[in-house]
């Protein structure tokens, strides 16, 4: 395990704060959501979840608290986990948040490029 600068190693860095920082987790947790659509950030969003939540009561409490056995929780928020819906809902109720839709962001247009013209200087 890979250790943070002052020598903790980075998970229970991140562990800890993340429960000094609540908005913080809740962003995680956003990017995290994002994420599990894309198989290459998959591992690394189921990671965050679990994170956040070991952050916010541990993975058996959560577990506990979300009727779900801890080993299968442990499991769905490995990094080949493949939670199901009800399994997310129960794990972000636990941590006291809900799952929301939204529109994607609108990416910018494009400013069409102007084309450019050909020089008219008279020859002397």
């Amino acid at each position: 395990m890979k250790n943070h600068k002052n020598g903790t190693p980075f998970h229970e860095w991140a562990v800890e704060t993340l429960q000094a920082d609540r908005e913080l987790g809740i962003e995680l947790l956003r990017a995290a959501l994002e994420g599990l659509d894309n198989p290459e950030e998959r591992g690394g969003s189921l990671l965050c979840l679990r994170s956040v939540a070991e952050a916010y009561g541990g993975l058996g409490a959560v577990a506990a608290k979300a009727g779900i056995s801890r080993e299968s929780l442990y499991r769905s928020l490995s990094p080949k986990g493949n939670p199901t819906l009800k399994t997310l809902v129960a794990v972000l109720n636990t941590l006291g948040l809900r799952l929301t839709v939204t529109e994607p962001a609108k990416k910018p247009a494009r400013a069409k490029a102007k084309k450019a013209r050909p020089s008219r200087k008279l020859a002397a």
